[in-house]
């Protein structure tokens, strides 16, 4: 997931530019004319100060209408650039195919199993290995909510009638949480315990744990 995602809000004075992904001072304008008044309410744009990017947003009372991304937040960066690509691009299409958005992430969860070293084509095979990996019971039941709330007859990557935009956004969060509960936190414990322990210290333990295991 990018660093420092500060959710775009209204009249706010910098936020993570939903065009480039920088965290970045926003100039805001008012665009309301008299025609408009009454009819669609206050109308403003968020200019993007980047200088790569000068990219606009337009709100429409107080809410963010173009790019329709508002509070979805980037892929975890440790998800491989597969599972990335097929995120960002739900994101890029949530507002027009809400359905079409599930589905590639629906297929992003199944691209995740794998990348976490799960081979089954099967999606509730894979919960349960993952289960015994330390998933956490609470991911558990959320993956299940995936695959029980999914027509379970039709393939990831498919459309599915029965998803819709609430579903959608409920699927953003769940990917970016498994790939942070089983691929960044141990990461980040386990390059804190090869920067701490010293190497004497690391050999102790090990030894330790051997013995526990022979016991």
């Amino acid at each position: 997931m990018k660093n420092n995602y500060f959710q775009p809000e209204f009249k706010k004075t910098s936020f993570t530019c939903p065009h480039c992904g920088v965290l970045s001072t926003q100039k805001w304008l008012s665009v309301t004319k008299d025609y408009y008044s009454g009819k669609f309410g206050a109308i403003y744009e968020s200019l993007c100060q980047n200088e790569d990017c000068n990219k606009y947003c337009l709100w429409i009372d107080e809410k963010m209408i173009i790019p329709d991304q508002e509070g979805i937040t980037y892929p975890n960066e440790d998800l491989s650039e597969d599972i990335q690509k097929d995120y960002l691009e739900a994101r890029s299409i949530i507002s027009k195919s809400p359905r079409g958005a599930a589905a590639l992430l629906r297929l992003a969860i199944q691209k995740l199993c794998k990348q976490l070293g799960e081979l089954s084509e099967d999606i509730n095979t894979d919960i349960g290995n993952l289960v015994k990996k330390g998933l956490r019971p609470s991911i558990q039941k959320a993956l299940d909510i995936v695959r029980v709330t999914g027509n379970e007859s039709v393939h990831p990557g498919v459309i599915d009638l029965n998803d819709n935009r609430e579903i959608a956004l409920k699927l953003f969060d769940l990917v970016n949480l498994i790939a942070e509960v089983m691929i960044s936190e141990p990461k980040r414990i386990d390059e804190l315990y090869d920067t701490v322990i010293p190497e004497t210290k690391k050999k102790a333990i090990t030894k330790r744990d051997e013995a526990k295991i022979s016991e």
